[in-house]
């Protein structure tokens, strides 16, 4: 097909649900489930710790603001099978923000996709797992990132592909504050709105510190929200620590019909590990035996 203005338009808009392959979490978030999700997010919480205790160092900061959002993803809604991860009906995650990888390869490792062992590895001369994830050598990544602006510009692409090939699967994308001084995002943020790509949702892990220091000091971004507005974005503004407020926005997104719906998120940076957080300088360390304990402990208490 010649990809031509009108065939990237929808396709759809009278029955948007029948681009789904199958209902995603259709009941509001009970108790038992908000406790499992909570639950899930504590126990690889202290595996982020693990892993950057043994690797020597990891963007722990980062990996910990994004991590309640990626386990309400990756438990709750996304559409994939860790025994078929090429599987082309597969729903798509886009973790622009790459140097978050130590958080997406714990939870990668705890949904099957890889052994968790391999993870301890990290960083090392021969392992598959650096800083930032590398598609072709970890199961279930779907793209490459670490280049801060290219995660929002490729799930853009991705997500007019599923629709000029008819598939049906959505792409979600998270990106950190900080890149969205990058010029790219707003590229992609305008091809969005104007294509009106319903089929994506996207994330921004609004925790305020870059690895130069408050956003809001490098480069102001407020009014966040209504930048993405005026790009034609519908935008959910949430507590991106709440899993009801992200369920209750992920719920939204994927009925939305009109606009593609940007979910910014206000987070901590180091949440659960009280001496890391909203520190500029855990956006990469390392931990030592005292500290990894201190750590384990914040998230126990947690």
């Amino acid at each position: 097909m010649q990809l031509t203005n009108e065939s990237l338009r929808p396709q759809n808009q009278q029955n948007p649900s029948s681009q789904r392959l199958r209902p995603r979490a259709a009941t509001k978030l009970d108790a038992a489930e908000r406790t499992r999700l909570q639950n899930k997010a504590r126990e690889l919480r202290t595996r982020i710790i693990e892993v950057a205790y043994a690797c020597g160092g990891a963007h722990v900061g980062g990996a910990l603001s994004q991590h309640d959002i990626l386990v309400a993803l990756y438990y709750r809604y996304l559409n994939i099978d860790p025994a078929r991860p090429h599987w082309d009906q597969r729903d798509r995650f886009v973790l622009s923000k790459g140097h978050g990888g130590v958080g997406h390869a714990v939870i990668l490792a705890d949904k099957g996709y890889f052994d968790p062992q391999l993870l301890l590895d990290s960083n090392k001369t021969g392992s598959p797992f650096g800083m930032h994830l590398d598609r072709l050598k970890v199961p279930g990544v779907d793209c490459s990132t670490g280049s801060l602006g290219h995660g929002l510009p490729l799930a853009v692409g991705i997500a007019l592909g599923a629709r000029v090939q008819g598939h049906k699967y959505r792409t979600y994308c998270l990106l950190s504050d900080g890149e969205c001084h990058e010029g790219a995002v707003w590229e992609a943020a305008m091809a969005a709105g104007h294509y009106k790509t319903t089929n994506l949702t996207a994330f921004v892990d609004r925790n305020k510190l870059c690895m130069d220091g408050p956003t809001e000091k490098v480069m102001a971004l407020e009014p966040l929200d209504g930048k993405f507005e005026c790009f034609g974005w519908r935008v959910l503004k949430i507590d991106g620590h709440d899993f009801d407020q992200i369920c209750d926005a992920v719920d939204t997104a994927v009925v939305e019909t009109e606009r593609p719906v940007m979910i910014i998120a206000n987070t901590i940076k180091g949440k659960g590990v009280d001496f890391m957080e909203n520190q500029t300088a855990w956006h990469y360390g390392g931990l030592d035996a005292e500290m990894r304990a201190k750590a384990l402990a914040s998230i126990a208490r947690s």
